[in-house]
């Protein structure tokens, strides 16, 4: 692995994602937001909105914890060229700061010519509307850090059974903007970016992001590279069914030269000996899935959190 500064790095890897099987920045009719938290309105995730459909859409949307356990949700209408700021903070009710989750935007399905005023009514979340075309863009706004990060918005189709305004972890079964993983044995493999300094939440760290439709949960063995082209096997393990948040950092046996490199994750090369299904009939492992990840790096030499997507083969 040639030698860059991680700024050129992060800049080639941003650019690079579009020539990526993830799909973003496309209209469709829905999407997902993979990695939503708050802790108050100066610390918060927000999603802006555009609809280009030719009519007002009903956007039904859901908060899923990182077990993909239905937590609330809610619905509001997009006007032709319509945009519309989604602030998590203000739209999520009490109790959920400092929760992380992930954010499901659908199209309802109008019975009737929809209106603003009539467009959230319960017979429209009854089934997706295919000829929606909406998009969304992402970010963490940390204003006491006066930092604003990007956060990955995985375009549609989405692919959801029952009701919009009632969805289980089942519900959701396919995100056409994510890796499809195949339920065979094709090989299929991610490179997470990471950049730390060898202490943990001190001066460089990194977190990665993975989430997915179906349970990735379990204790995972891969490789993990530093960029001197020198790899060592280690485990990572994923605390949650469809959406974990980790610190390669603390990974045990990282070596101690291991501070700018990637891990290596082939998902469904092997079934962990402690993997949990999913709370539903969705497996990652069993069934294939969608699978998406990224890496947010912070560093003093940015100033500000870098994003960097996840590549894969």
């Amino acid at each position: 692995m040639k030698k860059f500064a991680m700024a050129a790095v992060a800049a080639a890897a941003m650019t690079a994602g579009v020539a990526q099987a993830y799909t973003q920045g496309t209209f469709s009719n829905g999407v997902v937001v993979p990695n939503v938290i708050h802790t108050g309105a100066t610390a918060t995730t927000t999603v802006g909105l555009i609809n280009q459909t030719a009519a007002v859409v009903p956007v039904f949307w859901t908060f899923f914890d990182q077990d993909s356990n239905h937590v609330t949700d809610g619905c509001f209408p997009l006007t032709p060229k319509d945009t519309h700021a989604f602030v998590w903070s203000a739209a999520s009710g009490v109790g959920l700061e400092g929760k992380r989750g992930y954010l499901v935007f659908a199209a309802g399905l109008p019975v009737v010519a929809p209106t603003v005023a009539n467009a959230c009514q319960a017979a429209n979340s009854a089934a997706q509307d295919p000829a929606a075309l909406i998009s969304a863009s992402a970010f963490q706004v940390d204003l006491a850090a006066k930092d604003v990060a990007y956060t990955p918005v995985i375009d549609g189709p989405l692919t959801i059974t029952g009701d919009l305004s009632t969805m289980g972890p089942d519900n959701l079964t396919v995100v056409a903007g994510a890796l499809q993983v195949p339920a065979g044995p094709d090989p299929v493999s991610f490179s997470m970016r990471y950049y730390v300094d060898g202490v943990v939440d001190s001066g460089a760290d990194t977190r990665v992001v993975v989430w997915s439709t179906g349970s990735h949960k379990g204790t995972h063995t891969v490789n993990m590279y530093n960029d001197a082209q020198e790899r060592k096997s280690v485990n990572f393990k994923l605390d949650h069914a469809e959406l974990d948040w980790f610190d390669p950092e603390t990974i045990v046996g990282r070596p101690a030269a291991f501070v700018d490199g990637f891990i290596e994750w082939a998902p469904v090369a092997a079934l962990p000996a402690d993997y949990t299904p999913a709370g539903g009939a969705g497996s990652l492992f069993a069934v294939g899935g969608s699978v998406f990840t990224y890496s947010v790096i912070n560093a003093p030499a940015f100033g500000a959190a870098q994003t960097i997507l996840g590549a894969h083969l």
